[in-house]
């Protein structure tokens, strides 16, 4: 059997640009906390593990005797929880496609390349959230941080997601904006296609990658080249 190529996506910072909401949702829960709010910028740094590390690095960053305080599971479950509920009710208010994303998309489907979506974000939210931005329907499987009992940057969250997909891993590739998916690729052996300015803290040539992009227009001239 010939197997199709493979695109798997990060969500977060890749396809959507999402901090604007993100830092919403982290701000209510740190006034009601009594810690200090982050702006847009200061968010694109914290987000790609989960709501859970995004809330313990903000925290970790005011003082390490503050953490502890957050290391209590009930008070650290009940920030996740308001995150979550503040955030799936205010999920697509400023969050915007990334420049390029839809007509990629478009063009991937001509190619009859199967995608998918690797997130560290809860999957009933990544769900929601494409489906409401408008791309849901061009992909064939979302992963989110709680789908297996592992996740990026757990190489297995990209493996087993090709193998859903009935792909082959030498046939796949991630596109991603941080070293959490930059890490996954290289440990599954897939190459890596990572945009400029993603979040995370770290400089590009700090992160693996085999190609550099600012955004999705004329990404079509990397991918044709695996095809």
């Amino acid at each position: 059997m010939k197997h199709q190529y493979t695109i798997l996506f990060d969500l977060d910072g890749t396809l959507v640009d999402t901090a604007p909401d993100l830092m919403r949702a982290h701000n209510h829960v740190m006034k009601k906390f009594g810690y200090p709010t982050k702006s847009t910028e200061e968010i694109r740094n914290l987000v790609g593990q989960g709501a859970g590390a995004m809330l313990g690095r903000s925290i970790w960053g005011q003082a390490k005797k503050e953490f502890g305080k957050v290391q209590d599971e009930k008070i650290k479950k009940e920030m996740v929880k308001d995150f979550i509920d503040f955030y799936g009710k205010n999920i697509v208010n400023e969050s915007t496609l990334i420049n390029g994303v839809k007509e990629f998309l478009i063009w991937a489907k001509e190619k009859n390349i199967s995608m998918g979506v690797c997130t560290n974000k809860q999957e009933h939210l990544a769900i929601d959230l494409l489906k409401k931005i408008g791309i849901y329907d061009f992909f064939e499987y979302v992963a989110g941080h709680n789908t297996f009992d592992y996740c990026k940057p757990d190489p297995r969250h990209l493996t087993s997601v090709i193998e859903i997909l009935n792909g082959d891993i030498k046939k796949s590739l991630m596109i991603g904006d941080s070293e959490t998916d930059a890490n996954a690729a290289r440990d599954a052996g897939m190459p890596l296609i990572l945009l400029e300015d993603g979040y995370t803290e770290k400089k590009t040539n700090e992160i693996y990658h085999n190609h550099l992009i600012r955004d999705f227009v004329g990404i079509e001239k990397i991918v044709i080249k695996y095809l």
